[in-house]
């Protein structure tokens, strides 16, 4: 039990760096942050994806040109940042190689960019899409974490063929449950990194022409990011079988627009991204949505002896959000970190008793599945059953 406790604490220290650059390499302040995107254009080749009127104007065409000028945007304003294409061409490239593309090259984030299609010319929207443990559709059951960790432990171990692994990687088991716990903090960091870049093409993409589906950010079945291991996006930018849509799509005017607005929420993420990296410390943040506080909150709050209070964490992130930021879904939090931590915990629905935030937890996981009960020391968060 010490062994992963220990595993957890360093694990969780660690986790955000290990996202932002290669774990074989010695970081310095240069390395640090956002370094490495890959675009990915969906289809090509063979595969031209939902057709538009004309072949120059089908699905892989479309997103080919959108994803080059934001890459082109990307590089122009910062130098220093990597871009790298799953295909820079009209050539096929396979889902799994897709992934293994950003893989290889360690990136900090992949943007797989695709067009959408129905037979109903009615059909509308833009949506964007990560991966998350379970899909919003009901019928399907898959626990993507599950999944994932299959995939992650099988090619893990290949370790265990080489020589002398026991020194190399200090007795490293794949099947261990310290190498489980580790690889569950980093999915979840994954996951809420994912979620905060979605939001912010939410936030830039998707206004006049475009307009959002119903479900504007969606969990749903993607192979290329069920094997992608990093913050991971796919983009549906609009209905190429929608007439007006279309227009928008296969204009030159529409895909510099679009290419540009993407690039806002790239920037716009990238400079949280970096900024939350490089703070060494910071003291303890509120971050509180301005309007619709409920009637609890109006009510003076006063803490326990020994400033002890109890709520409900929806989420922890290696980033310090702000007021009214969209991946907060409305509710009012207050981001908690620990001397000794990189990561924010979100609390909301702070109470005086863990039975009167035990109330809230039904509502708060409407817009947060995975949100439990916490007991709040501090800056220290524990889960209370």
């Amino acid at each position: 039990m010490h062994k992963v406790r220990i595993l957890i604490y360093v694990a969780a220290a660690f986790l955000i760096s290990a996202c932002a650059c290669p774990a074989s390499a010695q970081t310095t302040s240069k390395e640090l942050g956002l370094k490495t995107v890959v675009i990915d254009p969906g289809h090509g080749g063979k595969d031209p994806g939902a057709p538009g009127q004309t072949s120059r104007t089908s699905e892989k065409h479309i997103v080919l040109a959108i994803s080059k000028k934001l890459g082109e945007k990307i590089e122009k304003a910062y130098p220093d940042v990597k871009v790298i294409y799953t295909r820079s061409t009209d050539v096929f490239i396979g889902l799994h190689e897709r992934a293994m593309v950003a893989r290889r090259n360690n990136a900090d984030l992949f943007i797989s960019v695709h067009c959408n299609s129905n037979a109903s010319k009615s059909a509308y929207g833009s949506s964007v899409h990560i991966l998350g443990q379970r899909s919003n559709n009901s019928k399907n059951k898959t626990d993507y974490f599950e999944r994932n960790m299959s995939v992650a432990k099988q090619e893990n171990s290949v370790i265990l063929l080489e020589e002398d692994y026991q020194t190399k990687y200090q007795d490293y088991d794949p099947n261990s449950p310290e190498s489980f716990i580790s690889h569950k903090l980093q999915w979840t960091a994954y996951y809420e990194s994912s979620l905060l870049f979605a939001s912010e093409v939410v936030d830039h993409l998707i206004k006049k022409p475009l307009t959002p589906r119903r479900a504007v950010i969606d969990q749903d079945i993607f192979q290329v990011l069920v094997e992608t291991n990093m913050p991971s996006v796919l983009l549906e930018l609009a209905f190429i079988s929608n007439p007006t849509e279309y227009k928008y799509l296969a204009s030159a005017s529409g895909q510099e627009e679009i290419a540009e607005r993407l690039f806002e929420a790239f920037k716009s993420y990238k400079t949280k991204y970096d900024a939350s990296l490089n703070v060494v410390s910071a003291p303890v943040e509120t971050v509180r949505e301005p309007a619709e506080a409920d009637e609890a909150e109006d009510e003076p709050q006063a803490a326990a002896s020994d400033d002890v209070w109890y709520g409900i964490q929806i989420m922890g992130l290696g980033r310090r959000l702000s007021a009214g930021d969209s991946a907060l879904k409305g509710l009012m939090a207050e981001a908690l970190k620990a001397p000794d931590s990189r990561i924010y915990k979100y609390v909301t629905a702070r109470s005086r008793t863990a039975q009167e935030a035990k109330s809230q937890l039904q509502q708060v996981r409407r817009k947060f599945p995975e949100a439990f009960p916490v007991k709040v020391t501090g800056t220290t968060v524990e889960r209370v059953k």
